[in-house]
């Protein structure tokens, strides 16, 4: 019976310090992809209104970044 309960016990061990693992590492990936491609900026918005042919004004760029959340 305790080689049962054992059993038990390192299954869920394992669970726990695999998945703080996988957290801590996937944390840090995700990290460094944002670091080296950071999301859209407000200059990366300009570019897209003058390659358009289009001269945005500042609210209108406050608008779009509202927009997307950034």
């Amino acid at each position: 019976m305790t080689q049962f309960w054992s059993s038990v016990l390192y299954f869920v061990l394992g669970i726990v310090v695999g998945g703080g693992l996988g957290f801590y590492f996937t944390k840090k990936y995700m990290e460094k992809q944002l670091k080296e491609n950071p999301p859209i900026n407000e200059k990366m918005i300009r570019a897209m209104f003058l390659q358009m042919g289009r001269k945005p004004s500042e609210a209108q760029i406050r608008q779009i970044m509202k927009s997307m959340g950034l």
